[in-house]
């Protein structure tokens, strides 16, 4: 059994992190907003207020993570997330527990930012050999995008 944490778990991470449930990690979650707590406790996440544009409040999350997913392919006013913030969480994850990140490379936010998020992960992977995913499923296409990221998740914890 690993911990997994999902950055940015509104409706589809809640529905990968019930499935990783299921399948016997322990899950942790973030939201912006503690009102939001309720409804990922309710599917089985414990609950973690963090805002991914502000890595200060989020690395505590990070306490006890094997692997961490970054779902922010949706996130569409917030472009650092794409960009300085994830370069700032992956150059941070080099001093963690941390065993790999997968990045959500698909989504409604500009594929030029999709793009340099994937580019940033790579490269940081190749730099300090953090074991990383990219899955590029279109999350409208969810049964398929729930089973990337979960193919994903067991590639890392296997790696």
């Amino acid at each position: 059994m690993a911990r997994v944490l999902i950055v940015g778990c509104g409706c589809r991470g809640r529905a990968l992190g019930a499935a990783l449930g299921g399948s016997g990690h322990a899950v942790r979650g973030t939201s912006r907003s503690r009102a939001r707590l309720g409804a990922l406790e309710e599917a089985g996440i414990e609950g973690a207020v963090a805002d991914p544009d502000v890595l200060g409040p989020l690395l505590p999350a990070l306490t006890g993570v094997t692997v961490a997913c970054w779902l922010m392919g949706t996130a569409e006013n917030a472009p650092d997330v794409h960009g300085p913030r994830l370069r700032s969480l992956m150059e941070h994850l080099v001093d963690t527990p941390v065993r790999g990140l997968i990045y959500e490379a698909a989504g409604t936010v500009d594929a030029a930012l999709l793009a340099e998020g994937a580019s940033i992960v790579r490269e940081a992977s190749q730099t300090w050999h953090i074991p990383v995913e990219i899955v590029d499923t279109d999350p409208v296409a969810h049964e398929d995008w729930l089973e990337a990221m979960q193919a994903a998740v067991d590639r890392l914890l296997t790696a």
